[in-house]
């Protein structure tokens, strides 16, 4: 699993001008993992400039390398060509120090599901900071109320889920804290519109809409390949053929990460007390075992350097 990132590690100065306010001339994407790519993609796809934060280095170049090679990517498929994909990474200029985010006029967090941190980033970035600014957490199943108690602007705090992979689903879940104000909500709808997706409005409860309508549907699939009723192929097939589904509930959850999908029901399972986020047992093993899914090359399915699930035969070439 990546090393979280800590506040420690974020801290020189940088960029940038300010420009108009309800511009979103510049926004800020803490984390540059698999999620923060896809945001940062996206925004940047939009037209808009965008920072972003890794704890070092090593891993902010181990991220835009990954979101260059998703790029190239969407280029095989027709989805862009290369001078988008130039513009789209001419626009985003990365860091490792917390200070430059002070004239971002939004900033996204994109980091672990981990209270504390995200909670100690809050408090970092309304310290250095425009008061006004709006910080946007994108948390699948954690209390925005309590994330936003200890800081001195609960009303610019709101949550904004987006689902993986992000270019390419056009829906965010808009969260509101006990304390967000409309004015916050609305400026954040307009800008889930203008980077081209769907808000939808959702009150603070855990696991939102989609989260909490997921889970369940894929811990009902690993036990089933647990239980040996099918095999992960079979399971896979029959929910695609039989639902229209493009992706298998197995397969998605090697998408999300299985170390994310882990978290996400024992965070459930905690909050809700319900028996159905309670985490397969193979789940747990699973991630033990560092088998995370497509980010690690291996989780119920096989994945090649570029993310596409491996066929028997590449698989078995690979293994000599």
């Amino acid at each position: 699993m990546a090393e979280r990132l800590k506040l420690e590690d974020l801290q020189s100065p940088l960029l940038s001008k300010r420009k108009g306010k309800d511009d979103f001339s510049l926004v800020g994407v803490i984390g540059l993992g698999i999620m923060g790519q896809g945001i940062a993609e996206t925004i940047s796809a939009a037209g808009i400039d965008v920072l972003v934060i890794e704890k070092s280095e090593k891993a902010l170049k181990v991220g835009m390398d990954a979101l260059g090679r998703t790029l190239d990517q969407e280029i095989k498929r027709w989805s862009k060509t290369a001078s988008e994909k130039r513009a789209i990474l001419s626009r985003i200029k990365p860091t490792t120090n917390l200070v430059d985010f002070k004239n971002c006029d939004i900033l996204i967090e994109a980091i672990d599901e981990n209270f504390e941190a995200k909670r100690q980033l809050i408090e970092a970035f309304y310290s250095i900071g425009k008061e006004d600014s709006v910080f946007i957490s994108n948390t699948a199943t954690l209390s925005l109320s309590k994330l936003a108690q200890s800081s001195k602007r609960p009303d610019r705090i709101i949550g904004m889920h987006f689902l993986n992979p992000v270019p390419q689903v056009p829906l965010v879940e808009i969260v509101r804290g006990m304390k967000t104000s409309d004015e916050t909500y609305k400026l954040v709808k307009r800008f889930g519109e203008r980077i081209g997706k769907t808000p939808v409005e959702v009150f603070e409860y855990p696991g939102f809409i989609t989260t909490r309508s997921i889970l369940p549907f894929l811990n009902e699939a690993m036990h089933i390949l647990m239980e040996g009723i099918a095999s992960a192929e079979a399971i896979e097939t029959a929910m695609k053929l039989g639902y229209g589904m493009q992706t298998g509930p197995l397969e998605m959850a090697d998408g999300i990460g299985l170390d994310e999908v882990l978290m996400w029901m024992e965070t459930l399972h905690h909050e809700l007390g319900e028996s159905r986020f309670r985490p397969c047992p193979l789940l747990r093993r699973m991630v033990r075992e560092r088998r995370l899914g497509k980010k690690v090359g291996e989780g119920f399915f096989k994945y090649d350097a570029e993310g596409k699930r491996m066929s028997e035969t590449k698989k078995k070439a690979a293994e000599l």
